[in-house]
């Protein structure tokens, strides 16, 4: 930091100039070839970049996920290589910078640097600095059969211009912060790999542990009504647990205490297992699942076996229309009951993956979360410049 404030002190002392984004860009719209044209999806020569390459893979990229033929470009003109795609409706607050001649679809606006200020420019610098345009853009919206970016000022947002030098060392610094969370991502994602491992070994049980149909070791009850206006009405410090993972928010009332499992009954994440330890309030979307006797089935392992079984959870799912979980398919749910002692040996085991894994208070999650808030803090204080002749 100290190297970067006197970098500016020395080669920018009195601020620096700011362009606005249609003086330095060339931009065009991505475009998606029509389903009817075979010819447009027979090949492959064509990077052709969405939404879903950003969130497979990150916001550098050298490739796509789909590939299209080149008798899909229209007038025969790739995007350049490095070039900006930046996400202007739909999902907005998303960018990518694109390494290689390509194409997007039109959730994407392209901004390619002009050749007179190519040599101004480090393209990395451009990148980072546009998690700043992310965040203009989420703040100006237009709403018309979806959401979409007032286009207007979007190209008059500005950019600054500092030294090359300048660039260059912002660029190390940031490239340090995001190679340290990609490491870190990379440990999580061993960890879970790990975890699985492991869940399956502590969950294979012989023939000879006794199973039993989960109604009749637990009782199962839909949550109450709940809806956001409710939520807005009626705040206070009781989660609300509903069709998610995640609470749905925060409400004054609750409605189940020392209960943590719940099976989501319906919607996109039908079948999946919560947990929420303490008072809060459980919406109808979601079962509650009630040991009835705590010295035979132990509430952590019930919730680790329910885990396990995912597969077998959804496919008592039906998906036709909304997404259900029956409530009798669900108690007919063959578990195994080993005896206490091993029970607690699984949950001793499966609860420290548990932690390292899943748990944001703590383990990998934690520290990822805290390395990215430390990440955006310095990014943005690294990428605030004085602007040249601007009142002091």
């Amino acid at each position: 930091m100290s190297r970067i404030d006197n970098l500016v002190k020395e080669l920018c002392p009195d601020g620096v100039d700011y362009k606005p984004l249609a003086t330095l860009f060339d931009t065009r719209n991505g475009y998606t070839p029509r389903k009817t044209d075979a010819e447009a999806w027979s090949g492959d020569e064509v990077p052709w970049f969405r939404m879903e390459d950003i969130r497979a893979n990150g916001g550098i990229l050298d490739d796509s996920i789909q590939r299209i033929s080149k008798s899909a470009v229209k007038g025969g003109r790739l995007f350049a290589a490095d070039s900006i795609l930046v996400a202007t409706s739909a999902t907005i607050g998303e960018h990518a910078l694109i390494r290689v001649p390509h194409l997007s679809n039109q959730r994407f606006t392209c901004l390619t640097l002009k050749d007179e200020y190519r040599s101004r420019f480090d393209v990395k610098f451009l990148y980072y600095y546009c998690f700043r345009l992310d965040e203009w853009c989420k703040k100006n919206t237009t709403v018309s059969s979806f959401q979409s970016v007032d286009m207007v000022g979007f190209k008059r947002f500005r950019f600054p211009i500092p030294p090359l030098a300048v660039q260059r060392e912002i660029v190390r610094v940031l490239d340090q912060f995001t190679q340290l969370e990609a490491e870190l991502e990379a440990e999580l994602e061993a960890r879970r790999r790990q975890y699985e491992y492991y869940r399956h070994r502590e969950m294979t049980f012989s023939g000879s542990v006794t199973r039993s149909p989960l109604g009749e070791l637990v009782q199962v009850k839909t949550g109450a009504a709940v809806s956001k206006r409710l939520i807005q009405e009626n705040p206070g410090p009781y989660p609300v647990i509903n069709s998610g993972r995640e609470p749905l928010g925060y409400i004054g009332e609750y409605n189940t205490e020392g209960n943590p499992v719940g099976i989501t009954s319906r919607g996109a994440g039908v079948g999946s297992i919560t947990w929420c330890e303490g008072r809060y309030y459980r919406g109808n979307l979601n079962y509650g699942v009630t040991v009835k006797d705590v010295n035979e089935l132990d509430v952590r392992f019930l919730y680790h076996s329910l885990q396990y079984m995912q597969p077998e959870l959804r496919a008592l799912c039906s998906f036709q229309g909304i997404p259900a979980l029956n409530k009798a398919s669900l108690e007919r749910l063959v578990i195994p009951l080993p005896d206490m002692a091993v029970q607690m040996k699984v949950v001793s085991i499966l609860d420290k993956f548990d932690a390292l894994v899943n748990d944001l208070n703590s383990g990998l999650p934690a520290e990822i979360a805290a390395r990215r808030k430390q990440y955006e803090y310095y990014r943005d204080k690294l990428l605030a410049f004085p602007e040249k002749g601007a009142a002091a």
